[in-house]
């Protein structure tokens, strides 16, 4: 291959320019694709979840294409595992969390830490100390609680319920909405910020809005949290998604491999940057998911993010065959969920 490209680059690249034609959708379509994307996004993306990029070629020498093997049997490198032996197709506590935060918001009509917290003490996945937040989220027991500390990015792949409830003009709503969803787990300001920057650009994707917007209320949504409750001096993610997306919009074409070096997504300020502009700079789900997958890190939060966004943008860009898939899995019912929300939306 030119230049040393490995043939997962070769196939698995995107120019800015690449997706569909464009048509209307409904808000109702754009929120149904809105949470298949991020379920698909989820369960495509944990297949190579905290590999590094080259262990990501070691395990799949052709790149992640998809699901790589049949729905439902075990992915080979989690065989044995002792936490849990995820399988193809399965979606993790990403999209669990997700769904626990539609059922809290749909009972509530509005934002409620407290019936959040209800909620997501009924998940079970993802649930031991080597995930602090939710551990001692899960030992303490209390739904009301409201943790001071963490800064991951597990805030943000939850959040997506509340950006699908307020619509894009009533950004106070969203940014307290975030943080009420968020703070169960994570009272960080990096986290609070990339949740409020991802509810953002959710919402204004169901909108109908175009990608510079997207981006732009993204941004905003991250500077108005760190006005409000400021972290720590020097790392705040309104300038990381900022410096993300000015440099891969400089690249004629967004691959793995380069993605890999530039900003590989293991910490707060990559992750949720790169999803966002994975979100803004492509016009494809499929596209998203599959470059986040083999990147590797935390590729399910980001392909998860990513794919939400760019489904609400684009909604016939998320693969039916994956959600198909994904339904027959872990039977979420993301159907009767996004007809739920779509009604509620305000």
């Amino acid at each position: 291959m030119p230049g040393g490209e490995t043939m997962a680059d070769a196939e698995l690249c995107s120019s800015h320019s690449s997706g569909r034609a464009a048509r209307t959708h409904t808000t109702a379509e754009r929120i149904r694709a809105c949470l298949y994307g991020i379920a698909v996004g989820d369960a495509v993306g944990k297949q190579t979840e905290r590999l590094s990029h080259h262990e990501v070629l070691r395990w799949y020498p052709n790149g992640i294409r998809g699901f790589e093997g049949h729905p439902g049997a075990t992915i080979p490198r989690y065989s044995g595992n002792s936490k849990r032996e995820w399988r193809i197709g399965e979606t993790t506590d990403d999209t669990e969390r997700t769904i626990a935060v539609a059922r809290a918001v749909i009972a509530d009509r509005a934002v409620s830490h407290v019936s959040i917290g209800r909620e997501m003490l009924q998940c079970v996945k993802g649930v031991h100390p080597g995930i602090e937040s939710l551990w001692e989220f899960h030992l303490a027991g209390d739904p009301a609680r409201k943790a001071t500390n963490h800064d991951g990015c597990g805030a943000a792949v939850r959040v997506a319920p509340v950006g699908i409830l307020y619509r894009s003009e009533s950004l106070d709503d969203i940014v307290n909405g975030a943080r009420e969803a968020s703070i169960s787990t994570h009272g960080g300001s990096l986290a609070i910020a990339a949740a409020a920057a991802t509810a953002a650009a959710v919402s204004a994707a169901i909108d109908g809005a175009s990608p510079d917007h997207v981006f732009a209320m993204a941004e905003r949504a991250a500077r108005q949290v760190e006005s409000a409750w400021p972290g720590d001096r020097g790392r705040a993610v309104a300038p990381a998604i900022r410096a993300v997306h000015e440099d891969l919009a400089q690249r004629p074409a967004l691959r793995a491999s380069d993605l890999a070096a530039r900003c590989f997504p293991n910490q707060p300020l990559t992750i949720v940057p790169l999803a966002l502009s994975l979100a803004t700079l492509l016009r494809s789900a499929e596209d998203a998911i599959l470059i986040a997958a083999n990147v590797g890190g935390d590729s399910d939060s980001v392909a998860s993010i990513a794919g939400g966004i760019l489904g609400a943008m684009y909604p016939t860009t998320v693969r039916q065959q994956w959600i198909e898939i994904v339904e027959q899995i872990n039977e979420h019912h993301i159907e009767a969920i996004a007809g739920e929300l779509a009604r509620l939306r305000h």
